[in-house]
């Protein structure tokens, strides 16, 4: 019956449990699985969310939608990822975006109410979901970080240090595009490539495709000041 066990599977909440364990957690709540046409709208922004949404097969994409008619793309939730799951514990229990199908997609529903009965029937799925709202909470805290950065190289400049602070290595493999990248920074791409070749010709680092070496390591971290 529960033929998406092997998706839910590879989702954070169900991390270290066995498909059957997952069959049976799910048969002991109540949930909603709904399907998605391309481009078809999951979620309006300030409309209510009282549920935590796994994508079970396709994409959707988080957006702000402008007046104008112009649409930012925020960001894009794959298979077995999850949205709306600090909304449903909010006061302000709102989508603060709108929610799009990017494909033919497939979402499962699970209610506050049921994600508390989750918790409350297994210690080690209210283990995995703090660790997923610890982790979005980092995740928050470093973008703000990234706000408060002014400049487009502080921004490039930060975001190569806490890769190298990762990976103990000079030499940085990223996994995500130069598109990406601008994004994550919240800055223009043609933006990014200008400052990426400036920051090169000024010797502080070296690029080819996904991969950048840091030739001075100090006049990086100056970049920050």
């Amino acid at each position: 019956m529960n033929n998406f066990s092997s998706v839910l599977s590879k989702c954070i909440i169900f991390k270290g449990f066995s498909k059957e364990d997952i069959e049976n957690m799910i048969n002991n709540i109540d949930y909603r699985k709904k399907s998605f046409n391309k481009g078809e709208v999951v979620a309006v922004e300030g409309s209510d969310c009282s549920n935590l949404g796994i994508v079970i097969s396709g994409s959707v994409e988080v957006q702000n939608i402008y007046e104008s008619g112009k649409i930012v793309t925020i960001t894009k939730i794959e298979e077995a990822h999850i949205f709306g799951e600090v909304i449903i514990f909010s006061n302000q229990n709102v989508y603060p975006a709108t929610i799009v199908s990017s494909s033919k997609t497939e979402i499962l529903f699970i209610s506050k109410e049921n994600i508390l009965k989750l918790c409350n029937l297994n210690f080690a799925f209210l283990n995995n979901f703090m660790t997923l709202l610890s982790n979005k909470i980092l995740m928050l805290n470093k973008k703000l970080k990234n706000v408060s950065l002014q400049t487009i190289r502080q921004k490039i400049s930060n975001l190569i240090l806490e890769e190298y602070s990762k990976q103990k290595s000079l030499t940085l493999n990223l996994k995500y595009s130069r598109k990406e990248m601008a994004e994550q920074l919240g800055i223009p791409r043609p933006s990014l490539s200008r400052e990426l070749v400036n920051m090169k010709e000024e010797g502080i680092l070296n690029f080819e495709k996904n991969k950048i070496e840091i030739l001075d390591l100090n006049l990086l971290e100056n970049s920050l000041f």
